[in-house]
């Protein structure tokens, strides 16, 4: 488990456990629109409450499975900002829509690493209840769809809706952000078309793979590639796969990752 996912866990079981044995601290850090010129301390600490043992499982499952290849992806203080930020644009969008309501919960954060996940690997199998089989991108879609209409319809109350909408509003803002500014447009052009002399080393080495220490959901799409190179032939491989597969195994005199 990557350092911040296990923080955020620990955190957010630790506060559900205050609101139970700790008297008043729910009425302290929930978060309500209207108030947020006075309380302005809960449009952070409310994404640390939640209303039941269901509503925290939920919201923390969702951590748990998409928040460790988001921040192995993006690194740990850019992940800590997509969760504060998806957090923080969800209390936001409320305060427009519903501002006389009383509001608890990380999903507005989770939605926000959802998202991510979904924006990283589109086309990744997310199983609903674990038996239905749905890609990331189309799981985003529907929960948009959801949150939308039962937002605006005023269905399914005591759900926070547009602090849904508003964290999937957040992390992508963020995320085009990073984008914009990392020069990760300049890197995606130079590797459209890989160096040759790195392709051929690539071709002749890549079973020298090295995965010391690196995160299981990484070494899972590394051997997928290597399984795919095994019935398809290197030739097979996309740019992208090619750089990622590079990481893993030693070129010229450069150390293997690890």
């Amino acid at each position: 488990m990557t350092p911040w996912v296990q923080r955020l866990l620990i955190a957010n079981v630790g506060l559900f456990l205050a609101q139970y044995t700790i008297p008043g601290v729910t009425e302290a850090l929930i978060y309500v629109p209207r108030l947020i010129l006075v309380r302005p301390w809960t449009v952070i600490t409310y994404m640390f409450l939640h209303g039941g043992i269901t509503h925290l499982l939920f919201n923390m499952l969702a951590l748990f499975f998409f928040g460790p290849r988001v921040e192995e992806r993006i690194g740990s203080r850019r992940f800590l900002t997509l969760y504060l930020l998806s957090g923080i644009s969800g209390a936001v969008l409320s305060l427009f829509f519903t501002p006389n309501a009383m509001i608890l919960g990380a999903s507005g954060a989770t939605f926000g690493v959802g998202l991510a996940f979904a924006m990283f690997w589109p086309r990744e199998q997310i199983l609903i209840w674990g038996i239905i089989p749905v890609e990331a991108r189309v799981l985003v879609l529907i929960t948009t769809a959801i949150a939308l209409y039962s937002g605006v319809t005023g269905s399914g109350g005591g759900v926070a809706h547009f602090a849904h909408l508003g964290g999937y509003a957040g992390a992508y803002l963020y995320l085009v952000y990073l984008d914009r500014t990392s020069g990760a447009k300049q890197f995606r052009r130079k590797v459209a078309a890989p160096d040759p002399k790195v392709e051929k080393q690539l071709s002749t080495n890549w079973k020298n793979v090295k995965l010391d220490g690196v995160h299981d959901l990484t070494k899972e799409e590394v051997n997928r590639i290597l399984d795919k190179i095994s019935a398809e032939g290197i030739g097979s491989l996309t740019a992208q796969e090619k750089l990622f597969l590079s990481n893993f195994v030693p070129l010229d005199d450069r150390k293997p990752v690890s």
